[in-house]
């Protein structure tokens, strides 16, 4: 049987930082029959000639695959690949959703998930947006970046002009997050600052594996039912009460502290989980 072609798509810089994350998914790729190629998102151009859409390579064209691991954030390119019948994983409703704080907390307010009051700026926050102290968020930011506890007029003097929202802060320097497979909850961890109000892990940050509740379960599959997932990561912060409140999705999700806290193996948990999804279009 032919294996079934894919496309794994970094920026050429991300792509340099994450080699040993990539060799990870080619050769899991391989172990489950997949053909899974690299390639630099500078070097795909899209576009439409004849009225029909179309991707090269290095202006050169390609053989289309069956599915394309996005692991950038690029939702218009993910879409010209979804048109063009590729599955994408990320889909790009996902990546639109997941990469702007705003949307994420807009398209989920309906679903009676727990959240922290949250203003969306026109521009950049000012003291009318909130009651200090606060937290401001760029909407588009990653990792804790862009991430700015706000406790008087100085403090906001030294933000950005751009896209942001504004939050009641709740319990500092601590979160959750739940790595998502498709619609499985794979495992969650605790991440913690004693020195920071933000806890994530790359930012200096200690991690250990936590175990939800069902009350906790809940929560993440009313996220989960919002979404049509390939792998996420589901950010949860603590309620002065000690409940989880939704915090963000993370699309382009790395498994650093999961690796460093398990044995699991996700990548080929979400190969797997790519492999079925293609096999049973």
């Amino acid at each position: 049987m032919k294996k079934q072609a894919g496309w794994l798509i970094y920026k050429r810089e991300d792509a340099a930082k994450n080699k040993g994350y990539i060799d990870w998914m080619l050769d899991e790729a391989n172990t489950l029959d997949l053909d899974l190629h690299i390639y630099h998102r500078e070097d795909l151009r899209i576009g439409h000639r004849f009225n029909e859409l179309y991707v090269e390579h290095m202006l050169g064209p390609l053989s289309l695959p069956a599915f394309a691991i996005v692991r950038t954030i690029d939702p218009f390119f993910t879409r010209q690949l979804e048109q063009m019948g590729i599955a994408c994983f990320n889909s790009s409703f996902v990546s639109e959703m997941a990469n702007d704080k705003a949307k994420t907390h807009q398209h989920l307010s309906a679903l009676g998930i727990p959240m922290t009051d949250t203003v969306y700026c026109n521009g950049r926050p000012t003291s009318k947006d909130m009651e200090f102290p606060f937290i401001a968020k760029e909407t588009g930011g990653r990792g804790g970046k862009q991430v700015y506890l706000i406790e008087n007029n100085a403090d906001l003097a030294q933000l950005n002009d751009g896209n942001w929202i504004v939050q009641k802060p709740g319990r500092f320097g601590q979160d959750i997050r739940v790595f998502v497979v498709g619609n499985q909850v794979q495992a969650a961890v605790l991440r913690e600052s004693a020195s920071s109000f933000k806890a994530n892990y790359t930012l200096g940050g200690t991690a250990s594996l936590y175990e939800l509740t069902s009350h906790d379960l809940a929560l993440v599959e009313k996220v989960i039912e919002a979404f049509d997932f390939g792998l996420v990561g589901i950010d949860f912060i603590f309620a002065k009460d000690g409940s989880l409140m939704l915090n963000e999705i993370e699309d382009v999700v790395g498994s650093r502290t999961l690796s460093a806290l398990s044995d699991m193996n996700i990548v080929r948990e979400y190969l797997t989980f790519i492999k079925e999804r293609i096999s049973s279009f």
